[in-house]
């Protein structure tokens, strides 16, 4: 009985597929898969076949594909004979960050390579609102340069022995007796204003995660007042690294805000196309 459908979402290194399993009234999501793949198309056959093994599935459970990601374009033909439907990705961006926040309304930023602004709202279709070219590129660009890294992971894991002391210029390097509400002396004046020939490299990826972190939530907030919101849900891959909770908590307090980092958060935009309603038409 076709009852499952599957969600992929191709980008260019990588790709994530998840499924809802309808047997139910209420829809179960199940396990999301990433893998990691430079061949789009070899990325997209080979992940769904892994999946379909890993949940005990075969072809005939599948009711429907939907696909979006940047890499979805490589993809002209139906997925071994079942209906495959193309989702546009800021779409799916928004169902699936609305979907993992349970919230009505929000600000979603898809944190990937670049960073995409999404505003979503339940029964309305959502709205790309802009967003910049910091992202996770930014991070992997600079660190290679910086560090010889080019592995987020093995950023992430450099950064946790770090300190902004003496790469960040701080409010309190430069105000005498603070009094800038919500604002404490460690507050940022300048990301890399203050870079010490003492800084280790640990200290500049914690540096350069930091300055990834606050120029997206920055322009996060800016979007969200826009709106007239408060709730910001970050998805994509950046958001499980380590560091991005503590810097969007501090944004929170400094600036009366609610970003939150929802359970499978990498998988925002993936879910996303696969609750998405069906074009009307297939590949």
């Amino acid at each position: 009985m076709k009852n499952t459908v599957i969600g992929i979402d191709v980008g260019g290194s990588t790709t994530k597929i998840v499924g809802f399993d309808y047997s139910t009234e209420e829809k179960k999501l199940i396990e999301p898969l990433f893998v990691r793949a430079t061949d789009p198309i070899t990325a997209t056959f080979g992940a769904f076949g892994r999946f379909l093994d890993e949940n005990d599935l075969s072809l005939s459970d599948v009711e429907r594909v939907m696909i979006t990601g940047a890499g979805s374009s490589f993809i002209t033909k139906p997925l071994y004979g079942l209906d495959c439907y193309k989702i546009e990705e800021f779409k799916a961006i928004g169902l699936g960050g609305l979907y993992l926040s349970g919230l009505e309304r929000a600000l979603i930023a898809s944190l990937g390579t670049g960073t995409a602004l999404v505003f979503a709202e339940s029964g309305k279709e959502p709205q790309y609102l802009g967003g910049t070219g910091v992202g996770g590129g930014t991070l992997v660009g600079l660190s290679k340069r910086m560090l010889d890294m080019d592995t987020v992971t093995h950023i992430e894991e450099l950064a946790k022995g770090g300190s902004l002391d003496k790469v960040d210029l701080r409010i309190g390097d430069i105000i005498s007796g603070n009094n800038i509400p919500n604002f404490t002396d460690t507050t940022t004046a300048s990301n890399f204003g203050n870079v010490s020939d003492l800084a280790t490299k640990e200290d500049i990826a914690l540096g350069i995660i930091n300055m990834v972190f606050e120029t997206i939530g920055m322009i996060s907030i800016f979007a969200a007042r826009g709106c007239g919101i408060k709730d910001i849900i970050l998805t994509g891959n950046l958001s499980s690294v380590a560091q991005a909770e503590p810097i969007f908590n501090t944004l929170n307090r400094m600036f009366d805000m609610n970003f939150s980092i929802p359970a499978n958060s990498r998988f925002g935009t993936v879910i996303g196309a696969a609750l998405a309603e069906c074009p009307e038409t297939s590949l």
